[in-house]
């Protein structure tokens, strides 16, 4: 779908999402930003966020088991890379949104595309 991790900073609004302390390593925290179901994980004090949705069946996404960088869908098992969105197994063929995440001032902020 859309990596959007790796665009430029300058295309996006970034929403304060909680302190980085709330989100400590190895956890998860899930947030609704508009209509964007959105889960940020922090995996060895590196921050990622990602769509909270499968692209192979729209089912939420972010309760799967975490191995490394790969999120694991809790219904047919798909595998992400949390990094970019990246399908890395079936059934998904399709990538899901990668979102770019900054700490400032000890916040977690997710950037959203701006429209």
């Amino acid at each position: 779908m859309f990596n959007y991790a790796s665009q430029p900073t300058d295309n996006f609004e970034f929403v304060e999402i909680a302190p980085a302390s709330e989100l400590p390593n190895g956890e998860r925290f899930f947030v609704e930003i508009g209509d964007k179901p959105i889960v940020v994980f922090n995996i060895a004090g590196q921050f990622f966020a990602v769509g909270d949705v499968c692209s192979h069946d729209d089912g939420p996404l972010g309760d799967g088991d975490l191995e490394g960088h790969h999120i694991v869908c809790p219904r047919h098992g798909a595998e992400f890379d949390v990094r970019t969105g990246k399908a890395m197994s079936m059934p998904a063929v399709v990538d899901i949104p990668a979102y770019p995440v900054q700490v400032r001032d000890g916040s977690i902020f997710v950037g959203i595309p701006k429209e």
